[in-house]
């Protein structure tokens, strides 16, 4: 399911550490990897000049700091505004998932600052792995995803799935928050779900790939819930989908509803404190 990884650096943030400890699952240890950096344009040939040498450093480090197999990976240093080339090349290796670093911009300030990760999620469909500069990246053992009724979650059960199904002492987490827009919170509850439950289609299809499952509810508002959940249970990588709500002939302009951080997926992005994987299906 994930065969080709895009990994774009900018020589900050835990991008490559994010990367090496993926591969050290043994569902990922055979995709190839591109690692890109992207130069922007520069007003002088001077200054362009320095910015490749030091973007061709970057990638020479970055290439060192990962110690893959020289089979599997390969680098691209290329000149551009980076959230534009981001996509572009995802498109053109076909990346099944995509990993950057990410200041944890909030709200209007990803607009401001140009953020590269925010855009980026804008405008691609492609599963996205964002690691904050300020998060310490763990051994993945414990994988969390949030559930509800939309194939977007599902999408990511399955990503996760595919992630767990080989980890020795693997366990995945299944939370589903109800909806308590007024922000009061309940405990956190470890439940056994009936076969009625919503939760229960995704337990048994864990189990069919033999991955250790736990479930846990809570009510309040879903963003802040999620954010909770994963830091009280000590979560190493977290999942949400994000359906895409733009009618297809708006795939181009900014979702603004994203960008202000009004949506679920930004606010997980800006306040969780592990790594966190967005996918996106089209609603």
């Amino acid at each position: 399911m994930i065969e080709k990884i895009l990994l774009a650096v900018s020589g900050l943030g835990h991008a490559e550490e994010m990367l090496k400890t993926l591969k050290e699952i043994p569902s990922i240890q055979q995709a190839k990897v591109t690692v890109l950096h992207v130069v922007p344009a520069q007003s002088t040939a001077a200054a362009m000049t320095d910015k490749w040498e030091e973007g061709g450093k970057i990638l020479a480090n970055a290439i060192q700091t990962l110690n893959l197999d020289p089979s599997q990976v390969s680098s691209i240093l290329r000149q551009g505004e980076p959230k534009d080339v981001v996509c572009q090349v995802a498109d053109e290796i076909d990346a099944d998932l995509i990993i950057m670093g990410s200041r944890g911009l909030k709200r209007l300030q990803s607009i401001l600052s140009n953020s590269v990760s925010q855009y980026v999620f804008q405008l691609s469909s492609r599963p996205m792995l964002l690691v904050k500069d300020d998060i310490y990246v763990k051994r993945i053992k414990r994988v969390m995803v949030a559930m509800d009724n939309s194939d977007a979650a599902k999408h990511c059960l399955n990503l996760a799935l595919f992630l767990l199904k080989d980890i020795q002492g693997g366990q995945l987490i299944l939370t589903h928050i109800t909806t308590d827009l007024r922000g009061k919170t309940s405990e956190i509850n470890e439940i056994i779900p009936d076969k009625n439950s919503l939760l229960a289609p995704a337990v048994a299809e864990a189990q069919k790939y033999g991955v250790p499952v736990r479930c846990y509810t809570s009510s309040g508002k879903p963003a802040e819930e999620i954010c909770r959940l994963a830091n009280e249970l000590n979560i190493d990588l977290l999942l949400i989908g994000s359906p895409d709500r733009r009618p297809s002939v708006a795939k181009s302009f900014v979702d603004i509803d994203r960008l202000v951080g009004a949506s679920l997926s930004d606010y997980v992005r800006v306040n969780a404190t592990c790594p966190v994987l967005l996918a996106r299906t089209v609603a």
